[in-house]
């Protein structure tokens, strides 16, 4: 079983992991424009279809879907499978429509609730409402996309999906490279590569959905007991990933108010941050989400409780090297990475500052992805929601406390404590209500993890140097070194853990299994 899980895990990271490369790839090339007021006014721009593809994409949409059709899968005929995504997909593409209008029409208001610091600023301002016209047709196309991957990895097939979002990545560098030197405003050539990528990401899809004999026929139909009940467990799942969001919201809000090139810096560290969460933490919230809802439906509560315990596991054994490879490689990252061009010294150590913060609830970011579904794939969406404004208005009290004295790296760490008041709620509630019990020999297996950081920390600490010698290095010797770091750490991390006694037996079987 657990095995079964890896592979798909892989198979999911390794999809993600081109993504994220590409996604590096194209930070590189969008930082050559800098830190200053128009890269400020693209990433709130493409910030606000993404805030909203969370809520109606792989947000509160699949988190309702993906159960409900892995029900249908399990206990119904195929013909009652092709019925249901027919149905939802007219409901979803209706209601997103009429969305994207009102965003269109709204750009204005929408600019003046995500970035009101920018008011002061009236070329700002329009430069930022003119792009997100563009890019708001995003969501409609995305979401789509998303229920499209969501049935795709009902049925398994995980890799496309996965590997979807590789189209995004590669229509910004191409834009940034081509197109943005032929326009008055360089800048807005990144706006209409995002909406680009959604109409080709909606499309690279559709052909394997025809191969499952799955495509769906758009027919609407409210009546539908299965479009009812998704319906019904969005709610309540809406107003839970709606806190999540509101979270970035306050989170960017206030850094509109902060020196320009705070929301740019926050974007940058933020990226390096997700790179681990994206490859690995989304890759088996990805895969365990469906797997517990066929445990769940096939009413096997041990089988549900040891995959959980699994992913757990994997959580902490792959966060937590991470966390300190972060924190330890902050500057040096985002050196090599990023400081060229318009992207100073200056702006490196600005975003490191938040880069450095942001790690710190790298651990919490990853348990939501695996402590989540345990709720979803029962189809309980209310817990979580409760949970999420607790860690909402927590986002908010750190916010108001650290960003005087902590400026834009305040606000990242906020963030980051807000993770563990989240993944720390979800995970008492699945305890208390017997739904997760930790198997045997977790003692043993923190101390063996703790360990194996402490000697990758040690050398990582070592073998970095100075900050001020790698600004004074050209890209190959920085990226040399940094190279020689991550190979020194990891294979640090592996050989402490080897001598202190894991086998990979002991991570890729759940105990009992």
């Amino acid at each position: 079983m657990s095995l079964r899980l890896l592979k798909s895990t892989a198979t999911v990271g390794a999809m993600t992991l081109v993504s994220r490369v590409l996604g590096l790839a194209r930070d590189v090339v969008i930082a050559r424009f800098g830190a200053g007021a128009a890269t400020d006014a693209f990433f709130v721009a493409f910030k606000v279809p993404n805030f909203l593809r969370r809520l109606f994409g792989e947000g509160a949409f699949s988190q309702a879907f993906v159960p409900v059709l892995s029900e249908y899968k399990t206990r119904r005929d195929r013909a009652e499978v092709r019925r249901l995504a027919d149905h939802v997909s007219a409901a979803l593409g209706l209601i997103l429509f009429l969305v994207t209008l009102v965003g269109v029409v709204a750009a204005p208001l929408l600019v003046y609730l995500f970035a009101p610091g920018f008011h002061d600023n009236p070329a700002k301002f329009h430069l930022t409402e003119s792009m997100l016209r563009i890019t708001f047709p995003y969501i409609l196309f995305i979401s789509l996309t998303a229920l499209a991957g969501g049935i795709l990895n009902t049925y398994g097939r995980f890799g496309v999906p996965a590997f979807t979002p590789v189209l995004l990545n590669l229509s910004l560098i191409g834009a940034a490279l081509w197109l943005a030197p032929h326009l008055a405003h360089p800048i807005t050539a990144l706006a209409w590569a995002v909406l680009g990528a959604g109409v080709l990401q909606l499309a690279f899809q559709l052909p394997f959905l025809a191969r499952l004999h799955l495509l769906p026929r758009p027919r609407l139909n409210w009546g539908d007991p299965g479009v009812r009940r998704i319906l019904r467990l969005m709610t309540p799942a809406l107003v839970g990933v709606s806190v999540t969001q509101v979270n970035l919201l306050v989170d960017t809000l206030i850094a509109s108010f902060l020196v320009s090139g705070s929301i740019t810096w926050l974007y940058y560290s933020d990226r390096l941050m997700e790179f681990p969460v994206g490859v690995f933490g989304v890759a088996l919230g990805t895969v365990i989400l469906p797997h517990l809802s066929r445990r769940h439906a096939g009413s096997d509560p041990e089988a549900f409780r040891r995959s959980l315990d699994w992913g757990l596991r994997w959580v902490v054994l792959v966060a937590a090297p991470a966390t300190v490879a972060l924190v330890l490689l902050a500057g040096p990252l985002l050196t090599t990475l990023f400081q060229y061009r318009a992207f100073s010294p200056y702006d490196v150590t600005m975003a490191s500052r938040s880069l450095i913060t942001f790690s710190v609830g790298l651990t919490g970011f990853i348990l939501i992805k695996v402590l989540a579904p345990g709720f979803y794939a029962r189809q309980d969406t209310t817990t979580p929601v409760r949970i999420a404004v607790v860690a909402m208005l927590s986002n908010i009290v750190f916010n108001l406390a650290l960003v005087v004295p902590l400026k834009h790296a305040g606000v990242a760490l906020a963030t980051s404590l807000a993770a563990y008041v989240n993944s720390g709620l979800l995970f008492r509630a699945l305890r208390r209500s017997g739904v997760y019990r930790a198997e045997p020999g977790w003692g043993r297996f923190a101390l063996q993890v703790g360990g194996a950081c402490l000697a990758m920390g040690l050398v990582l600490g070592y073998g970095r140097g100075e900050p001020s010698a790698w600004f004074a290095w050209d890209g190959l010797r920085r990226t040399a070194h940094l190279a020689a770091l991550v190979i020194a750490g990891g294979l640090t991390y592996i050989g402490t853990l080897a001598a202190l006694g894991l086998r990979p037996a002991h991570v890729l079987e759940a105990p009992g299994t």
